[in-house]
């Protein structure tokens, strides 16, 4: 399974583990989690915003309700054996 660091605004290091990943409308979209052991693990869904010309993605959390629950049936459908809860 994949990790990426992210980097918070105190310059510190925060890992996740990337479950799933989907392009939707030419926008790459990531599910991730802190945990991968625990059955109740908070999962986040992510944008990447970033352009062309930038060497690394930069990813924002997806904040909108309407968008999370669209993306949120796009992840549930992809993976079949985990039960989300929005």
């Amino acid at each position: 399974m994949d990790k990426i660091v992210f980097t918070d605004e105190d310059n510190e290091g925060i890992e996740y583990y990337v479950i799933e990943q989907a392009r939707i409308s030419g926008i790459n979209y990531i599910l991730v989690t802190e945990d991968l052991e625990s059955q109740e693990a908070e999962a986040y869904i992510l944008k990447d915003i970033s352009s062309e010309e930038e060497a690394e993605a930069i990813y924002e959390f997806v904040e909108e309700d309407a968008e999370i629950e669209a993306l949120g049936k796009v992840f549930e459908e992809l993976l079949e054996d985990v039960d989300l809860e929005l």
